[in-house]
């Protein structure tokens, strides 16, 4: 007998998709049946006329828990992925303090305990020192980050030997690096030339070149190459990112990342939105944007994720001396689904395309194959429902994030999203999340598998 029984409905997945009713047990896929084949469950639901997806795995967020959780917590963060159709999220270690230690990655753990409504899987930073790595590996992070510029000095790997050095030290740990492409020599040159400039937004694009983000691509990659080390590499958003990427990413065992704002937004929307776009790597020329675009719809961006790094309104909205100097970071987790199903309306990507870069591929790269990114038997029953015959407009007034705005506010789409299941109990109906929280922290407990690309 089923716990759950799911009839009528489309099943997605990223190799394809057919009319398929789900049976769910004990939190998990039981089955995949034909159309309309007797089943005994407690509760059967239609979904006719729906479109079934797994949960969508971020794998960039900033839920700003410890230190910094009058811009987000745990509790708030999740509540408005669990909206927004992302079921597992992959926290990064920039809070307060930075996840650098096993026992700080333990209390991260325990503070999460309880409170959360989606899953979560943790991310562990990489010092400059390189201390505390196979104490951390021991509890089984998500992922490694290493960052390369716009970072404080204790963090910092801003040369080709630091990057080549801790990749040495990493690679025979088995786990995955990310890597935020950037170069500190150009950010320093670029401030110092600018130092009397306006501070405006042209002058902070001017000091975050495309040129730094495609050599700190070029560098991951190298030492990759070198070391053996697996990689992930963070939020390309230039085209001439994307050209360095193409030509040498078969030199190394790694994958790349950009994010729906990246996709949608230039930097001529900074005279729209102003604080509320101000994120870094900062917005690029349309070029950019088509150009990322393009290797969207040719299979060479690998995942999508939201980069969410939500601040309080007044935070965004404080007077600065600087373009530079406003908190950067925007929400993202309760929009990544629609942002995406627009692209789809658009004719840039399909329905499985969305699985493939939002759940699939992102659950396979971060060790969670098996468990998460697919509707099939053994997998977990995380299971969004889209109903094909009602729209969808984003709202500011709706976004749950403690952001409380949404650089997409307004955007349409012909789904909603009228259910969310984590390991089958509904989390979101279609209006609001449930107030009781379900969600697990979740270990990088599969192997870290290597992106398909056909």
């Amino acid at each position: 007998m089923f716990d759950l029984f799911l009839r009528g409905g489309t099943v997605i997945n990223a190799d394809g998709s057919a009319r398929m009713d789900v049976g769910i047990a004990d939190g998990k896929v039981a089955a995949l049946l034909p159309p309309g084949e007797n089943a005994v469950a407690r509760t059967e639901l239609s979904v006719a006329d729906c479109d079934l997806l797994p949960g969508l795995v971020d794998a960039h967020v900033h839920l700003r828990e410890p230190g910094l959780t009058h811009k987000e917590d745990f509790q708030s963060g999740t509540l408005a992925a669990a909206a927004g159709g992302v079921t597992t999220l992959l926290d990064m270690p920039t809070d307060d303090p930075w996840t650098t230690s096993a026992d700080e990655l333990r209390a991260k753990m325990a503070l999460a305990s309880g409170r959360i409504h989606t899953d979560i899987g943790f991310q562990v930073v990489v010092r400059g020192d390189l201390t505390g790595l196979r104490e951390m590996r021991s509890l089984d992070p998500v992922s490694f980050e290493l960052f390369t510029a716009d970072v404080p000095q204790t963090f910092l790997h801003d040369t080709l030997d630091r990057v080549t050095r801790a990749l040495q030290e990493l690679a025979p740990l088995d786990v995955l690096v990310g890597i935020s492409p950037g170069d500190q020599s150009i950010l320093e040159g670029e401030l110092r030339r600018g130092a009397a400039g306006p501070g405006d937004w042209a002058a902070f694009c001017a000091s975050r070149p495309p040129l730094a983000e495609a050599g700190g691509i070029a560098r991951a990659l190298l030492a990759a190459a070198q070391t053996g080390a697996r990689i992930h590499i963070r939020q390309i958003n230039s085209g001439l990112g994307v050209s360095t990427w193409q030509r040498m990413r078969d030199m190394a065992d790694a994958s790349i990342e950009t994010t729906p704002q990246c996709l949608f937004f230039a930097k001529e929307d900074y005279d729209k939105f102003g604080a509320n776009l101000k994120a870094s790597p900062p917005a690029r020329d349309k070029d950019d944007v088509a150009a990322l675009r393009k290797a969207l719809r040719s299979g060479a961006i690998d995942i999508v994720a939201t980069d969410h790094a939500p601040h309080g309104a007044a935070e965004k909205a404080a007077h600065y001396s600087a373009f530079a100097d406003i908190p950067g970071g925007m929400p993202g987790v309760q929009t990544l689904l629609m942002a995406m199903l627009h692209l789809v309306d658009q004719g840039d990507i399909r329905l499985q395309d969305v699985v493939r870069l939002c759940s699939a591929n992102t659950a396979a790269r971060f060790g969670l194959a098996g468990r998460k990114g697919a509707i099939r038997p053994g997998c977990d029953a995380d299971i969004l429902v889209l109903d094909r015959r009602q729209g969808t407009t984003i709202r500011n007034a709706d976004q749950l994030s403690k952001a409380g705005y949404t650089p997409f506010d307004g955007l349409q789409v012909p789904w909603q999203l009228s259910r969310v299941l984590l390991r089958g109990h509904e989390i979101f109906d279609g209006h609001k999340p449930t107030q009781t929280p379900t969600g697990m922290v979740v270990k990088a407990a599969a192997s870290f598998e290597r992106i398909s690309r056909t």
